[in-house]
């Protein structure tokens, strides 16, 4: 009776470690990919994933998924599990890829790869924790870039965080700050409620109902509008905007694609947020005109702006080739859009020359520096560095929108995201072997 037991209990001790193997076996599979290949039983070898130019972003070689350019665009294209796609376009695009199709971008990878250099620099230089840059072509909206830092490579993705797989430039939601101000400027222009000469009472701060709004750079008594953007002034921005009807700046802001799906095709962005008109108080309404109460993508600031590079209209941008077209509509008279140009040209060439001015060559753009929410409370320490804008400044080819994220010194927008916005302009106008402006008259 002994030795029946024994051996039933042996029995049982083999049933046990072969159940648990099974299970370590099956867990390699779902983590590791040991050893099937992913695709199951499926034959047809996975799709690529192209650059506009036919630069190869991700390929199949034999059972195995490769990215072939490293860090490249990484956060975009997201990486494989065993056997589907987890997370970017290899999620996003699963089913496509899975048959065999290829996806291609309207990213330029050159333009990609110094978007991600310049911001990698500055960030890491700044001690930020993180950033992201847009670039996106004027005239067609495609997507020439959207870079995301910290880096990521999807050839190794197990050894990087959740942070560092996150598409920034699509996903993080943030107050742009003084970038709206250009914004609201060219609508209260279009509306006929200023123009750029209209002074107005600037002291350094303002008391509005219970609130006090302040300003940060000393500037003179009066201003103009022109001087309003110059000088970034909050209390110049309540009187541009003191009889702009709540209901009509709300409507541009949604119109400019705040608050607003973005309609790109084929990855997730997230649409920020405008508080119901309902709630648009005088004080709300003051601290909207210079970004304070809303938010934002990189993504959507780099829309917004885009309306003014071209001419007053707004386009949903594109990031697949063939996919389906976003919207179109008009926002602003193109006589506005092209006046607000100038505005912002001599809010470079007069105001941060250095910072975000290239000698010999027209730019144009606007700084923000925003508090960051902490506890339901502005922090004192924390802040995202922010600028938007265009280039060439009278005839834009590329909208180029920029934020960094808890830089620990230098962080206002003029000392950090101007010059990184500098830094990928004066490299992309040397790849287009674009002449200075002085030497096209001689």
């Amino acid at each position: 009776m002994e030795v029946k037991l024994r051996n039933r209990s042996r029995l049982m001790l083999v049933l046990a470690l072969l159940g648990f193997l099974f299970l370590v076996y099956a867990y390699a599979q779902l983590e590791w990919g040991l050893p099937k290949g992913y695709g199951g039983a499926s034959s047809t070898p996975r799709g690529s994933i192209l650059a506009s130019d036919g630069t190869v972003l991700a390929k199949t070689v034999g059972a195995k998924r490769v990215y072939p350019q490293g860090t490249l665009a990484g956060q975009l294209l997201g990486m494989m599990g065993t056997d589907r796609g987890l997370e970017g376009l290899e999620g996003a695009f699963d089913d496509r890829l899975a048959s065999g199709e290829d996806v291609t971008l309207t990213i330029d990878p050159r333009f990609q790869a110094v978007a991600e250099s310049v911001l990698a620099r500055a960030v890491k230089e700044r001690q930020g924790q993180y950033g992201s840059v847009v670039a996106i072509d004027v005239r067609s909206g495609n997507v020439l870039a959207a870079a995301s830092y910290p880096p990521f490579d999807p050839n190794n993705w197990r050894n990087f965080s959740a942070g560092d797989r996150r598409n920034r430039a699509f996903l993080d939601v943030y107050e742009p700050g003084s970038t709206i101000k250009a914004l609201i400027v060219a609508a209260a222009m279009n509306e006929g409620l200023t123009t750029p000469g209209m002074g107005y009472s600037t002291p350094m701060w303002r008391k509005i109902g219970r609130n006090v709004i302040h300003d940060a750079v000393q500037h003179p008594k009066v201003l103009s509008t022109r001087q309003v953007l110059r000088y970034s002034s909050n209390v110049g921005m309540s009187h541009i905007v003191e009889h702009f009807e709540p209901q009509d700046m709300h409507g541009y802001l949604s119109r400019y694609g705040f608050g607003q799906d973005t309609g790109l095709q084929g990855l997730y962005t997230e649409s920020g947020q405008l508080q119901p008109v309902s709630r648009w108080s005088d004080i709300v309404r003051a601290t909207n005109a210079f970004g304070q109460g809303m938010s934002s993508t990189t993504l959507q600031l780099a829309t917004a702006y885009n309306v003014l590079a071209n001419d007053g209209k707004y386009l949903s941008p594109s990031f697949v080739v063939g996919a389906q077209e976003g919207s179109e509509r008009a926002v602003l008279r193109p006589e506005t859009a092209r006046t607000t140009r100038e505005l912002l040209k001599s809010v470079v060439e007069e105001g941060i020359p250095t910072q975000a001015g290239i000698k010999g060559y027209s730019l144009a753009g606007k700084t923000g520096t925003a508090q960051v929410v902490e506890n339901g409370r502005y922090s004192a320490t924390l802040f995202d560095s922010v600028f938007a804008g265009f280039f060439p400044a009278e005839e834009p080819r590329v909208t180029l929108a920029v934020m960094v994220h808890g830089a620990r010194e230098h962080y206002h927008g003029s000392q950090l995201a101007a010059p990184i916005y500098r830094d990928i302009a004066a490299e992309m106008f040397s790849q287009w072997a674009y002449p200075p402006e002085h030497a096209k008259g001689e």
